[in-house]
């Protein structure tokens, strides 16, 4: 199977390209030219076997074929349940159980552990991974590549745009990972992370690659765990799981959807966004238009320009066929808050303020008169923002052991201009990975 540019200034490229890559050479992202089909009966066994099947097909003609099997099991190995909530009919999917307490856990471990096979062991220079986050991603590939052989992390933020604990998060791994925080937006950070990895010049002389959800090391894994919980549905009730996924750079519902058509019994996918509406305008019928972000409460969706439209739209015929594949709302700040209050009573549960977005809209579809099976993504543990949860529930929220454990280590950061020279200077003079040779 072959991997094209979404903008086609390059030669398709195998799957282990790709994933070294990150980001295609022309710009654009990596998109498989077809989307395999599954006709899975059943879940596996475990989380971790259900992944080995989903992603068997993608990795047929890879090097990494051999090692899929327990590149799933070190990945896979916290849980994804699909918890009943207080009505009938609705679930919801929690992804929060990892070590750093957000769904992007599973992925950016699988990806860590594709990137080490991957990478030869006789090179000279460590790859810097570089990853701009608007909150979860950052920690979640710290964690992943902390202490990793022959690999180097730096993570750009939006200073004061992520909560006190995930910026904590970001910043307590020292050794090979550091933190950056930028005086601007996650799509300044994007912006700046892309075009390091787009110029040819600085990766002639330091191998660079992504984590971020434009990498299909990140896109992949992510299918795994939406046909775990769609099989095992399926299995208990014969009908297809209905899925509301929170959404800001559009990758975890990117997932969903192709997890849909590879086969998996998904039914409907609907997007759940905060103030930064790009995407239900364009669902709704208006032109894709990227805007500048807006700060909300559920800080790691405040992105005006969601990188993986690039991909969803390369795979349908038009904007019209994209329409009629999902839909989208935008839930605003007053909404998120008054979803977290009631969470308790309503739903039994206490949710970060993402996952309220999400259980706002299925309160709308509930009273559309919408009985379907619904799921909502739960995307990150409610103890990373106890600053806004807290007062909403009245109460405090512990956070989970993992999450304890990181928030007791000392947190650093620095400074970074929005330039894309400064970071240039920075990953060139190798200062993001402690005391290492200057590389001239």
């Amino acid at each position: 199977m072959k991997f094209a540019s979404t903008r086609g200034g390059i030669a398709p490229a195998s799957l282990d390209v790709a994933l070294a890559a990150g980001l295609a050479p022309d710009g654009g992202l990596y998109a498989p030219e077809r989307i395999p089909q599954l006709a899975l009966q059943r879940a596996g066994t475990t989380l971790a076997d259900t992944a080995t099947l989903v992603l068997a097909p993608w990795f047929a003609e890879s090097r990494l074929q051999p090692s899929l099997a327990e590149l799933c099991t070190d990945a896979f190995d916290f849980p994804a349940p699909l918890r009943l909530l207080s009505s009938p009919n609705d679930h919801l999917l929690e992804l929060f159980h990892g070590p750093t307490a957000a769904f992007k856990d599973y992925a950016a471990r699988f990806l860590a552990g594709c990137l080490s096979r991957l990478r030869d062991p006789d090179a000279a220079v460590p790859t810097t991974i570089l990853v701009a986050t608007s909150g979860d991603t950052g920690a979640a590939v710290g964690a992943a590549f902390h202490h990793r052989d022959g690999f180097r992390v730096a993570i750009l933020y939006p200073d004061g745009r992520v909560s006190p604990r995930q910026a904590h998060g970001l910043g307590c791994f020292g050794d090979n990972v550091h933190a950056y925080r930028v005086d601007g937006s996650f799509d300044d950070c994007q912006h700046m992370v892309k075009q390091a990895l787009t110029d040819a010049g600085l990766r002639t002389r330091i191998p660079l690659g992504s984590a971020n959800s434009i990498s299909l090391g990140r896109l992949l894994p992510q299918t795994a765990y939406y046909a775990h919980a769609a099989l095992g549905f399926r299995e208990r009730h014969d009908a297809p799981l209905n899925f509301i996924v929170p959404t800001g750079n559009l990758g975890n519902a990117l997932a969903c959807w192709l997890a849909k058509r590879m086969g998996l019994p998904i039914g409907h996918i609907v997007l759940a966004s905060n103030a930064n509406d790009v995407l239900p305008r364009f669902f709704s019928g208006e032109d894709y238009a990227p805007r500048a972000t807006i700060a909300t409460l559920a800080n790691a969706m405040d992105v005006g320009a969601p990188s993986n439209f690039e991909r969803l739209r390369w795979w349908h015929r038009g904007d019209a066929e994209l329409r009629a594949a999902m839909r989208a709302f935008s839930v605003d700040d007053a909404s998120i808050r008054a979803s977290i209050r009631h969470a308790p009573d309503r739903h039994g549960v206490v949710p970060c303020p993402h996952t309220a977005t999400g259980l706002h809209v299925l309160e709308q579809l509930r009273a559309d008169g919408d009985i379907r099976p619904w799921a909502v993504v739960a995307t990150a543990h409610p103890a990373k923002f106890e600053t806004i949860v807290e007062p909403l529930v009245g109460h405090a929220v512990e956070p989970s052991p993992a999450l304890a454990a990181w928030l007791a280590r000392p947190a650093t950061s620095s400074p970074l201009a929005i330039r894309d020279d400064a970071l240039h200077s920075i990953l060139l003079a190798g200062d993001h990975c402690g005391n290492t040779p200057r590389i001239r």
